[in-house]
């Protein structure tokens, strides 16, 4: 049968479903049952298979239309061939009899997908302060929300990503992730209140492994993401905000937005496996000034680097990637998610190995006099 999505499969003669929430069971007509089920439809998580949306099409065109008309399609239009003939498969029922099996077939399609096909798209992100995490369309969003620290990771916002991403890699109504901050920042990086409650070189060594645990974990779930992963840059990235791009299959930006990694000013490390890809995408000697020396990148320079894929001026920055990620969302999910594991796959094992470097001397740098140094110098210029 011919795989096409519902709207163009069910889209003809200038008629489209629409969607919404209203139960079939209360009303009273055929005609309201045909309207709240054209509305209930959206709340379907997975696309039904060809043949039931071959279904649900005929009986919309009988029941707004009446019996099938025109000529058939010719030999080579398979599209236009399967609707006709599925059209002409219910000529002769009524319009009211194919408004209310229409409202059947979806009330029948909700009940199979179970409960969570009526919940709302936001996910349980609202429990994880400072992220919002949703589904629009085909596109899961993970926006890091907490403007007022300038969009700072926290411990428990860094476990939110993990399972915000896990989660829209295995979601099978999506196509596309895309990840963006709130507010003027792209992200700060690290929250380094992270480190602060320190009494004892116990809780060195106990916040150390904490750290290493959380942020192999965090990096991994970048490197294992199955389907494409798209950055919208809005503002300054610092640190850990930025690393991780150089896993990303396409990064826009703003041109307000800046590129920094303050590693040795803060007597750290690389981490977000920016120690293998950014000598990959810079060269060695650009991402030794980048990654060593802590040199500032406008969007433009991160652009001629090849961190950047395209540069937005800020007041279209919105409006232009959003017109790209719903295009992008619209292609065949799984080609895409094929296209991406060939594309990585020569490179996932050798990304595991870098961070598992990256997180083992990240762990004894902050367990070191000059990390330590460098931090608390830190807290007395804030």
């Amino acid at each position: 049968m011919i795989r096409r999505s519902a709207q163009a499969l069910l889209a003809a003669g200038g008629s489209r479903i629409v969607f919404g929430k209203t139960s079939t069971c209360a009303l009273s007509s055929a005609s309201d049952a045909f309207g709240a089920a054209q509305t209930n439809l959206k709340k379907l998580r997975e696309e039904p298979d060809s043949s039931v949306k071959l279904e649900l099409y005929a009986l919309f065109k009988q029941a707004s239309s009446g019996d099938v008309s025109g000529k058939r399609p010719g030999a080579l239009d398979f599209v236009g061939k399967a609707k006709y003939d599925a059209w002409s498969n219910v000529k002769g029922i009524s319009k009211e009899e194919a408004m209310s099996r229409y409202a059947k077939l979806v009330e029948s399609l909700l009940s199979a997908e179970g409960p969570a096909a009526a919940a709302s798209t936001d996910s349980a992100s609202g429990q994880v302060n400072g992220l919002k995490v949703h589904t629009e369309g085909k596109v899961s969003r993970i926006e890091i929300n907490r403007p007022a620290k300038l969009n700072s990771i926290t411990w428990e916002m860094y476990e939110g990503i993990i399972d915000a991403l896990k989660r829209a890699g295995e979601d099978k109504s999506t196509s596309v992730t895309v990840f963006t901050g709130m507010g003027e920042y792209f992200s700060s990086g690290n929250d380094l209140s992270n480190f602060a409650k320190i009494s004892s070189p116990a809780d060195v060594a106990k916040l150390a492994a904490l750290g290493k645990d959380v942020l192999k974990r965090y990096v991994a779930a970048f490197i294992d993401h199955p389907k494409p992963l798209i950055a919208l840059v809005n503002g300054p990235a610092i640190g850990i905000s930025v690393t991780v791009l150089g896993m990303f299959d396409l990064v826009l930006a703003s041109d307000k937005a800046t590129f920094v990694t303050p590693f040795a000013a803060l007597g750290q490390s690389p981490e977000g496996c920016s120690s293998f890809t950014f000598p990959m995408i810079m060269g060695t000697p650009k991402a030794a000034e980048f990654l060593l020396f802590g040199k500032k990148l406008s969007a433009k320079e991160a652009c001629d680097r090849n961190l950047v894929n395209e540069v937005f001026p800020d007041g279209v920055f919105r409006a232009e990637t959003e017109k790209r990620i719903t295009a992008y969302s619209l292609l065949p999910p799984q080609s895409l998610q094929l296209s991406k594991g060939l594309l990585r796959s020569m490179l996932k094992d050798e990304l595991h190995k870098c961070n598992e470097r990256e997180v083992t001397l990240l762990a004894e740098r902050w367990q070191s006099q000059e990390c330590a140094n460098a931090i608390q110098n830190f807290f007395k210029r804030k």
